[in-house]
Formats: structure tokens, C-alpha cells, sequence
């Protein structure tokens, strides 16, 4: 059986290894909530389900198995072949299983000059992982991320897509502490932390089902800086015809 260790060096499911699930051991209910999904994109585009699809497997186990591409493959009327290349493009699906708590720290360019690496690297050695890797009791995957569109609160890290800005590598070590002791600390903006197979049926298209879980979600200053500044101008976009055609039809068409 051929594996993939491209990444951490750990065996890794490989693509002959996905191409082996059949999925008929999820639970009806399962795949009631996949035919929901399906419905909602036209009879002749149902392939374009595949990624909310995905969501709602990792959502029911924690990662994407050879299992689930069997699955949504045949839901889909797709290859294992075709739902296994886009599974395993996105990084967001996971090829093992993942903690309830994935902790993403940015070290590109900005994260990483303002300290973004050195954050990582002293979650790894708290944890005791490295990169993609999980710990032991099953409560924290680390990992890289290229870039977390927060250059404005570097050093970015997320827990499970939920921001925490200007984290220090102190900061962050008492952040996993607090999720492995069982807590859920309140992120710097957006809403309340869940774990990641809540947040993959959130990302599979399905709301948030706790009671103004979103509620209490803060902007950051640094992101609405502009509209201030705009605002305190009375600066406005200008108007537009919604109708208009974004590429506008050439000379004698109607």
C-alpha cells in the first residue's frame, strides 16, 4: 500500500489508499443531510456540492477518509479518483484524524517578522508535534498557515478559523493550555469557539445552531479603519446600476 510522507514525515493516507472507501457504513442521517446539500445547486451542476460535501464528512468524522471520498463520490456520480484530487488539494480537509482543536499560526512574511515562527515554534515545543501533527490525547492539531488575511494583528493565530491577534508566544502557550484543560477562550473577534467537526458542518453550509453563538463577535479596530476615515470624510462609493453587464456586449449585439 503506497503512503504519503511528503509533509511530516508520518505515513499519510495516499491516493491508491483513497480510492478504496465505498462510504456505505455512514448512518442515514448522514446522508439525509447530504441529499439537503445536493438539492440546493441545479440538477446538472450537482457536482459543485462536493466541497459543502466534504465539510459534512470531515463534520461526521474528523477528517476526510477513504470512506467519505467513497461517499460523496457516489452521491455525485464522480470517480474516487476526481473527489480524492480535490480532497486532498485543499488543506482544509484533513487526510487523518484531526484534534477538536486545529491551531493555525501564520508564518508568512508579516506574521513571521513581527514573530509569527517563533509562536510556532514554542506551541510545538509545548505540545509536543510539529507541523499537521496532533497531540496525543486528541485535543490539538498545530500547523503552519501560509497566510490568515490578518497582516493588520500579527502575529495571527486561529482556532479553528477563529482569530486570536497579536499573540505572543506566552499568549499562546496559555491558549492551548486552556483548550486542553477543557476551556474554550474567547477569540479577539468573531464568534465563540466550537470544535472543528462543529465548524465543518458550519463550513458545509448548516448555521450555528447554539444559542447567539455569534452574538458577541467584535470587529477589529484595524479592519473598519478605513470606512472611519471614509465616513468622517463623507466619502461614499459611487452610485451604479445594478443591471449593468459586467462586460458590456459588443458593437451590434442586442
Amino acid at each position: 500500500m503506497m503512503t504519503d510522507t511528503s509533509r511530516t514525515g508520518r505515513a499519510l493516507i495516499g491516493m491508491p489508499t483513497l480510492l478504496t472507501g465505498t462510504g456505505e457504513s455512514f448512518p442515514q442521517e448522514l446522508r439525509e443531510a447530504a441529499e439537503e446539500i445536493i438539492g440546493r445547486y441545479p440538477s446538472d451542476r450537482t457536482r459543485s456540492a462536493l466541497l459543502p460535501l466534504l465539510h459534512l464528512v470531515q463534520s461526521h468524522e474528523g477528517y476526510v477518509s477513504a470512506d467519505g471520498i467513497g461517499f460523496c463520490a457516489g452521491l455525485l456520480n464522480l470517480t474516487r479518483a476526481e473527489v480524492a484530487a480535490v480532497a486532498s488539494f485543499y488543506t482544509m480537509y484533513k487526510r487523518e484524524p484531526a484534534g477538536d482543536f486545529l491551531v493555525s499560526v501564520c508564518t508568512n512574511t508579516m506574521c513571521d517578522s513581527l514573530g509569527g515562527q517563533a509562536v510556532f515554534d514554542e506551541l510545538s515545543s509545548e505540545l509536543g508535534v510539529g507541523n499537521d501533527e496532533t497531540t496525543p490525547d486528541g485535543t490539538v492539531t498545530l500547523e503552519h498557515a501560509e497566510c490568515l488575511a490578518a497582516c493588520d494583528y500579527g502575529p495571527v493565530v486561529t482556532v479553528n478559523y477563529e482569530f486570536f491577534d497579536k499573540v505572543t508566544p506566552a499568549d499562546a502557550v496559555e491558549l492551548v493550555r486552556a483548550l486542553r484543560a477543557g476551556e474554550r477562550p474567547a477569540p479577539s473577534r468573531g464568534a465563540r469557539l466550537c470544535t472543528l467537526k462543529e465548524m465543518s458542518r458550519q463550513l458545509a453550509g448548516y448555521a450555528d445552531d447554539r444559542p447567539d453563538a455569534v452574538a458577541d463577535g467584535l470587529v477589529g479596530d484595524a479592519t473598519v479603519a478605513g470606512l472611519r476615515l471614509a465616513q468622517g470624510n463623507g466619502i461614499t462609493a459611487p452610485e451604479f446600476d445594478p443591471t449593468t453587464p459586467i462586460v458590456p456586449p459588443k458593437d451590434g449585439a442586442s
